[in-house]
């Protein structure tokens, strides 16, 4: 373990980054491609600032990084595209500066853990509730189709949070980072893709079926977006059930 860390440690020092941490985001980044060029990203717990320096290379000159955090982030503001911000990400108030400070936002990315009480149960818990607020402010602030990057410990209320997250994203995984150290249970959910959708899937609904999908399925709207119904013409009224439901379309079936 002690041989990892230290690589880690050693590596941030060596090539200028504030935190061993940098390597999780480079690392969870290249496996699944969540920062790009002219994104805009927000950091939730950014102190001491290894994630900001990260994401604001891979987004870019064209791109925007702003980084919130209980703690001043010092030096920031000289580097060009990143933004800090000092409050407390659950306050209306430092919420509203998010929206101010990043104008429809890409990716959300939280490295946050909670202070350590040694009591792994209490410490689950309370990583679970940083979570949920991080995933709070993602459903917030993030444009249809953004990203979302958190951290959490692995326990007893971990899935719960994931099925959570797997709702609102077409896409979601679980990763460990190879510069996670040996000893610690976090894990770190992937999800992308946010869902929008005004259904949900279970949902029943009554739909018109206004026209033909290639496949010969039915295309009801709902709020503009697209629900495809099998065994449906153009004309019908039905009541359906909602299948799946992807980013920018769904599935139903009939139920009549």
């Amino acid at each position: 373990m002690g041989n990892r860390k230290d690589h880690y440690y050693n590596k941030s020092k060596q090539e200028g980054y504030r935190s061993r941490a940098a390597y999780k985001l480079k690392q969870i980044d290249r496996e699944f491609g969540v920062l790009f060029g002219g994104a805009t990203v927000v950091d939730l717990g950014a102190a001491p600032g290894g994630w900001l320096q990260v994401a604001a290379e891979e987004v870019g000159a064209r791109g925007k990084v702003v980084g919130v955090d209980f703690q001043n982030i010092s030096d920031f503001e000289t580097e060009a595209g990143v933004t800090t911000i000092r409050g407390d990400m659950t306050e209306e108030e430092t919420r509203e500066r998010i929206r101010d400070a990043a104008n429809g936002v890409d990716v959300v990315v939280s490295d946050m853990a909670p202070n350590m009480t040694g009591e792994y149960n209490l410490d689950h818990a309370r990583s679970v509730h940083l979570a949920r607020q991080a995933l709070d402010t993602a459903r917030e602030v993030l444009v249809d189709g953004g990203h979302f990057v958190v951290k959490v410990f692995d326990g007893q209320d971990f899935e719960g949070f994931l099925a959570d997250v797997e709702d609102e994203f077409a896409f979601a995984r679980t990763y460990t980072p190879d510069a996670s150290r040996d000893s610690s249970s976090e894990v770190y959910v992937v999800a992308k893709n946010r869902v929008d959708a005004p259904v949900a899937e279970g949902d029943t609904l009554d739909v018109e079926i206004t026209d033909e999908g290639d496949e010969g399925d039915g295309i009801a709207k709902v709020e503009g977006y697209t629900l495809f119904v099998g065994d449906a013409d153009a004309g019908e009224t039905v009541e359906v059930e909602v299948t799946d439901v992807k980013p920018n379309y769904g599935f139903a079936e009939r139920r009549d």
